[in-house]
């Protein structure tokens, strides 16, 4: 019996740069999984598409011409709880990416950043995960190391040692299939492990693992 291909998963841009939205476009149609539903080039208008329309995926630009990407991402949470969002922009000062965080975004890629491939990037957010540039990642740790509490009573012990490496590498930005290529293993086996990280730190995300892992200086080891 024949048996439809799976429906695409459609990814919302808002980005005011009419270059840089065809070439995102382009690369996330290059993904077997992959659509671009809608695109808008203004805060304003990716507001008002999003009362209309549910995407899988949100991506933003920070920069807008009428407005901060921090808004669209306010808004797109308030009418559609728990959408995955990832920010990619240029913007990779401590204060917005804290700001976005908060805001909700779970990604956070700049547009020069060369180690993330779109697609997988977009794949691992779907995924749970929280795709960051190695840079945005520095700025957070050194964020919570400066505002965060002191260290626990090394609840971090019960993290094996493969978990350890999984999370050093997670922190500097690399992606699931990357990871996987380096240790040798399945993405699977490198989502599981990830899964059990987030459990054991009381996590739920990339951002938070960071946090948590410079908290209980495990990234020193």
């Amino acid at each position: 019996m024949d048996t439809l291909p799976p429906a695409k998963l459609n990814v919302f841009i808002v980005e005011d740069d009419a270059v840089t939205r065809e070439s995102l476009r382009s690369r996330i149609e290059a993904h077997p999984r992959l659509r671009v539903g809608a695109a808008s080039g203004t805060a304003s208008d990716g507001i008002a598409s999003l009362a209309a329309v549910r995407p899988d995926v949100l991506l933003v630009d920070l920069g807008l011409p009428d407005g901060n990407g921090i808004d669209v991402i306010r808004a797109a949470l308030q009418r559609h709880p728990g959408l995955p969002i990832m920010v990619i922009t240029v913007f990779g000062n401590e204060k917005r990416v804290v700001a976005a965080i908060q805001a909700g975004a779970t990604g956070y890629l700049l547009k020069d950043d060369p180690t993330h491939e779109i697609g997988a990037a977009i794949e691992l957010l779907l995924q749970g995960g929280s795709p960051i540039s190695p840079a945005i990642a520095r700025h957070l740790i050194r964020h919570f190391q400066e505002h965060g509490v002191a260290p626990a009573a090394a609840p971090h012990e019960t993290l094996t040692a493969r978990e350890l490496e999984v999370l050093a590498l997670a922190t500097k930005g690399f992606s699931y299939p990357e990871i996987a290529q380096l240790l040798g293993l399945s993405t699977n086996t490198i989502a599981s492990y990830t899964k059990h990280i987030y459990e054991k730190l009381a996590v739920g995300s990339r951002s938070e693992a960071i946090y948590e892992a410079s908290r209980l200086g495990l990234l020193e080891r």
